[in-house]
């Protein structure tokens, strides 16, 4: 019998670039957990926003799968002693393995007798395997790290809640000083504390406090919103993908929107104000259909649709302080010739 196994780590807000290497970290080494522990499964999916990281295994066995395994000890010339009983080296080698000299037995190997033991362990509860998920959460490595509260141990970020699910079954565990449970927390503005109701439900739970877990779809959310805009507009809109990745790792409900600035900075070189709207404020860029820059930019916000107004508006005026400083440079530096430099 085989069960689903859900795992997520509640966060403060991670750095937009950690959150996609993290991800697949966490993936991988709940793999490797796994396999070293001789615990089937199907696949591994993993979840990231700024907020969370989590994973969920399908398909984990009920069980591990049980081990035999051979070990070659001393020669019989070593492992016999002159009256034939079993000397110091072979009941050290036998006591080493947990097992006694009743367990040994001769092998020929290239014309020489060896001592040979067979180990058999029986696979543990999935369950009581899972009580190492800890270990994995903590052997995550970042590019920073900080501390907090009382603790000496150091991470990316404060951990607020850890939710692991076997099936529907809530699983007692320790990360810090985080008890784990059932419980993850929505959107920090639009949501609230929410249940997850099983290991299959983790996306929709999370939807119901707008929040997308699944990276990928924010990704597609993200494309169809601008691609809309684009149709209703009719601009086309520069989609950097590395820009991208920063931005759905940014959000956790996005909802793109446009927003414009005056055409007299249009007359500032087009690579100052991709450089201002892309690499300062993480927008994208617009273009008209004969790509021609227009005086108009792409933006997502973390939430939803509501009072859209007051957030184009807000963000306008933030583009506008970023243009004025790139134009002013601009102007002083054609006052310079490039002799005097």
């Amino acid at each position: 019998m085989t069960k689903n196994l859900l795992v997520e780590l509640g966060l403060e807000e991670l750095p937009a670039y950690v959150v996609t290497p993290s991800e697949k970290q966490l993936g991988e080494k709940m793999a490797a957990f796994l396999d070293d522990n001789r615990l089937s499964y199907e696949s591994i999916q993993t979840f990231s926003t700024p907020r969370r990281l989590a994973v969920r295994v399908i398909g984990l066995a009920d069980q591990q799968s049980d081990l035999t395994e051979d070990f070659k000890g001393p020669s019989k010339k070593i492992a016999l002693d002159a009256e034939g009983n079993f000397s110091k080296a072979a009941q050290g080698f036998v006591r080493g393995k947990g097992l006694t000299v009743d367990d040994i037995e001769f092998r020929e190997v290239k014309g020489e007798e060896y001592v040979y033991v067979t180990k058999h362990e029986a696979g543990k509860p999935a369950k009581e395997v899972l009580a190492g998920v800890p270990e994995v959460l903590a052997s995550l490595t970042f590019p920073v790290s900080m501390h907090w509260a009382n603790n000496t141990f150091e991470y990316i970020r404060p951990v607020h809640t850890l939710v692991v699910l076997l099936g529907d079954e809530a699983l007692d565990l320790d990360f810090l000083d985080i008890h784990s449970g059932r419980v993850s927390r929505g959107h920090r503005f639009l949501g609230h504390e929410v249940e997850i109701t099983n290991a299959d439900s983790y996306e929709e739970d999370l939807r119901t406090v707008y929040v997308i877990a699944d990276s990928k779809e924010r990704e597609n959310m993200i494309r169809e919103q601008i691609k809309a805009i684009e149709a209703e507009q009719g601009v086309q809109v520069q989609i950097e993908e590395g820009l991208l990745n920063e931005v759905l790792n940014l959000v956790e409900y996005p909802t793109a929107f446009m927003g414009s600035f005056d055409t007299k900075y249009l007359d500032v070189p087009e690579e100052v104000l991709v450089t201002s709207m892309e690499t300062h404020q993480r927008y994208f860029v617009v273009r008209d259909l004969d790509g021609k820059l227009k005086p108009n930019f792409i933006s997502v916000r973390n939430g939803n649709a509501e009072h859209l107004e007051n957030v184009i508006r807000g963000n306008e005026k933030v583009l506008v302080a970023r243009l004025e400083d790139g134009e002013f440079f601009w102007r002083e530096d054609q006052k310079l010739k490039i002799e005097d430099l």
